[in-house]
């Protein structure tokens, strides 16, 4: 006997599929089994028009429903049940995604700026960041290897990921704290690619990975500048600004037009052999790129 009526099972519908998406894009755990469950008792109860529930505590929604439901009542509801399964679901889609980035971004700067201040000598601040690292990136990868957002939800190498990545923070502690700061840079310098990897493969944003690739040519351009190699540099050029095409591809802004400007300035001077001024010009270029990655990298 139904014990539910139109109403009731509109409520149920939307109440199911709320639960489940939560259990999907949200949860994780005992909480995501527990949301799945619900979500599937009310969306079954709404379908068969009965609620075991209602039968114990002697409760009916159906009383004075017995005409049934009209035509368009019926495609009303299903509409609606539709727009706010496939929005929701979007909306689940976008923003957990967008969270993850947020977190990631968070325990990232972290370690930009201890890479950064390795590479540049400064022990001091570079502990204070590497202090803060470790148990950023710990409650990261502690939430993210229990829940997976959706964009992630199909990587298999994530967990032996955060492992390596773990390791490999853990492994240059005594580096940071008293040993060669330059050895510790090129072991951390190590962690990005790995980190490059995990968005590439899972269609997240390239400008980060584009910036990733451009440094990594670019310092080959910096040792010449260093060394006062004109024709090197002319020669490394072309590779250089490749690379930073596909960054100027993702965004175009004004710190991004001051490298081009930076990097095509020290082609000129090295055409032009004004070897005295290309480490100077070179330290200009370094500085443009290390303030965008260091915001948006």
């Amino acid at each position: 006997m139904q014990n539910v009526n139109t109403l009731d099972r509109i409520l149920r519908g939307l109440i199911g599929i709320v639960l489940i998406e939560l259990a999907f894009f949200w949860l994780a755990g005992a909480w995501q089994v527990a949301a799945y469950a619900a979500g599937a008792i009310m969306l079954v109860t709404a379908a068969i028009r009965f609620c075991p529930l209602y039968r114990i505590l002697g409760i009916s929604t159906a009383k004075g429903n017995a005409q049934g439901t009209s035509t368009p009542v019926k495609v009303v509801a299903a509409v609606l049940l539709v727009a706010i399964a496939a929005g929701g679901g979007y909306a689940s889609s976008f923003f957990t995604r967008k969270l993850f980035l947020e977190d990631f971004n968070a325990m990232n700067n972290y370690y930009k700026q201890t890479l950064f201040l390795t590479g540049k000598n400064e022990r001091e601040k570079a502990v204070a960041n590497y202090e803060s690292l470790l148990p950023a990136y710990k409650q990261f990868r502690e939430k993210y290897s229990e829940y997976r957002p959706y964009a992630l939800k199909g990587d298999s190498q994530l967990s032996s990921d955060f492992a390596r990545v773990s390791e490999m923070f853990t492994g240059v502690n005594d580096l940071v704290r008293t040993g060669d700061l330059h050895q510790a840079h090129l072991a951390l310098e190590k962690v990005r690619p790995v980190f490059q990897e995990m968005f590439k493969r899972n269609g997240f944003s390239m400008l980060a990975v584009a910036l990733v690739d451009f440094h990594d040519a670019m310092e080959l351009m910096l040792d010449a500048a260093n060394a006062k190699d004109a024709g090197k540099l002319v020669a490394l050029y072309s590779p250089v600004s490749d690379n930073l095409k596909v960054v100027e591809s993702e965004v175009n802004d004004a710190e991004i037009q001051l490298i081009r400007k930076n990097l095509d300035d020290l082609l000129e001077l090295a055409k032009q052999t004004r070897n005295d001024q290309l480490s100077a010009k070179g330290e200009e270029l370094k500085s443009s790129f290390v303030k965008v990655y260091l915001k948006r990298g």
